[in-house]
Formats: C-alpha cells, structure tokens, sequence
C-alpha cells in the first residue's frame, strides 16, 4: 500500500515541504540603530554609501538617521538616549568617562585640519606666522589649533596665540574670508582645507604633522563613533553590525571612483574640488589596531592636558581606561 493509499501525503513531499519551510522562515529582525548626525557633516558620505547598497540590511541592522543642527544638540540627544551613535572626539569621550559616564570610542577618521596659505603666499613655516592674522576654526580650545600651537612653540619658540592676531569663526565663513584673502593662514576643519586646496591654497603644516612631532607614532584617528558601552554589551549584535557595514562602506569609498561620482550631489562638489575631497577622505581612513591608537591618543592627551588644562580635558588628567572600545568576548 502507498503513502497516498494509507491516507498521508508521500514522505518526499512532507520532506520537501519542511525544507522549504525552513528555507522561507524570516531571518531575526534587523536591529535599529539611531545615528545623530550634522545634516551637512561628511559622516552623511558613509551612511548614504551604507544606505545606498544596502549594507545595514546585509549586517542585520536598519540604520535610522536622525539630523542635528550643531554637535551641542547631538551631544544631548546621546545623553538622554535618543539616539544610540554619533561622531565625536576620543578627547570628549575620555572627558566624560573620567566623569561618571559609560561612553566608548571607535576610530571613524584620522582626517584633520591643516593651516592653510594662499597658493602665492611667502610663508613657508610656522616660524614665517609671526606677527600675522590667522583664523582659526573651532575655537581657542580647537585640538588642531593646540598641536599646531605646541609644535610652533617648541620648534620655533612661538607663541602663535600671543605674537598674532587671532580671528576665531565657523569653518564654512573662515574659508570664504581667507578666499578674500582676509587672512595670512586660516586652521580650518579637513573637509574645508580640501576645498581651499582645490583653489589653489597649499597646506602649511596639518595637525597629524604637529601630533607626529608631539610623540605620536602615526596618524591618530581625530573622531569616531561614540556611543553608550551598556547599550553595546546590551545590543551587541546591532553594534557589530553597524560597525561591519561602516567598514564595507569605507572599503568601496577606497576602491571606487565611480561611487564618488554617485555621492557628488551629497558633498555638493565635482571636477578637482570632488578629487581632492576623495583623496583626502581615502587618506583618512583608519588602517591601524585599536592598541597603536589608544596609545598614540594616550601620549597626546598628555599634551593637550598640558596646553589645555583641565578647561580642555576635564579632570582626568590621564586617557580614560575605556575610552576606545573593544568588543567584548
């Protein structure tokens, strides 16, 4: 008598069904992970890279991007919880652990701001900026600005703080003066200097050269993703996965030129202008292990905590035990 005759269907259907069961069941549920963002910040690059090639979705994650007006806006919504990542500095995140909180860093970019001179201009170091008008973006306690303060002083025994005029300003409004030719040299963010370069300014000195010559051993990683270290531990799966799909994305930034064409419209750039931006992003990308960089930002805190002071640092006068993060076993 047969499977069908006994009543049941055949034992090759029942198998084939329960493979293809098996084969149409839904994969886990991709975590959501809430990332704050400036709306025009140059992280938006690898996220709508992330975004466009669905590679949040391949590593099991749905990235929900929430934009900002400015960092002290971002930086709150990360406090209270209302959003898991953002980009940040090491030196910030240090601050806050020696504080109390749970933060962790992991490198995003070793890109950072350079002192920037007309292509024309007769100075050609840091001891030629004596008596000069400099503009400098991010402020009086700006990292860059101090590495390259303490490089002037202890190569050249320059103060460029007391012996110059000093004009501090938003990035985007310092590279339009300096344009104009306002300034002798302007210190302004990477992503603006690319732009300078691709209208004929040449880099004086960066503060990867300064933090080199300050005891750093390579370029150090100037910001990264922060985010709470118990939401990690608690989402484990969701960290890891943001994490991989930043990595592939920054792993076809390197290799395609075509996917820059792609991202023109987001940068808001093209010919040299989008030539020097890639390049320079390319530069920036982290290519060493959490350990050479921990130690390499450990040495540096030490001189920023000495030009800074606490102002700066905060309290600890020492790298915080934790601040760059390492997934746990």
């Amino acid at each position: 008598m047969t499977d069908r005759q006994k009543g049941g269907l055949p034992l090759r259907l029942i198998i084939a069904t329960i493979w293809a069961i098996g084969f149409m069941s839904p994969a886990p549920a991709a975590e959501s992970v809430r990332v704050g963002v400036l709306k025009f910040g140059t992280v938006n690059w690898e996220l709508d890279t992330i975004k466009a090639h669905g590679l949040d979705e391949k590593n099991g994650v749905s990235i929900d991007v929430r934009f900002f007006a400015g960092e002290d806006a971002t930086n709150v919504a990360l406090m209270a919880g209302a959003i898991d990542v953002m980009v940040s500095d090491w030196l910030w995140v240090s601050r806050q652990r020696s504080a109390g909180e749970d933060l962790t860093f992991v490198p995003y970019s070793t890109s950072v701001g350079a002192m920037m001179v007309a292509g024309s201009s007769p100075i050609k170091s840091l001891a030629d900026l004596k008596g000069r008008k400099i503009g400098v973006a991010g402020g009086p306690l700006d990292k860059s600005w101090l590495l390259i303060r303490g490089l002037a002083r202890d190569k050249f025994s320059l103060d460029l703080a007391g012996e110059n005029e000093i004009v501090y300003g938003a990035p985007p409004l310092l590279a339009e003066k300096a344009r104009q030719g306002e300034f002798d040299a302007v210190l302004n963010f990477w992503q603006f200097c690319a732009r300078l370069e691709a209208d004929g300014f040449r880099r004086l000195v960066s503060a990867n050269e300064a933090a080199s010559a300050l005891g750093a051993t390579g370029d150090v990683a100037a910001i990264g993703y922060v985010f709470h270290e118990k939401w990690a531990q608690d989402h484990s799966r969701a960290i890891e996965g943001f994490l991989r799909a930043s990595g592939e994305a920054k792993a076809l930034l390197e290799r395609s030129d075509e996917e820059w064409l792609r991202l023109a419209p987001v940068i808001r750039a093209e010919g040299r202008e989008l030539d020097i931006l890639r390049d320079r992003y390319r530069e920036g990308i982290p290519d060493r292990t959490i350990d050479e960089e921990e130690e390499d930002a450990a040495r540096l805190h030490a001189v920023l905590a000495r030009l800074g002071g606490e102002q700066l640092v905060g309290p600890g006068r020492a790298l915080a035990p934790g601040t760059f993060w390492r997934a746990r076993e």
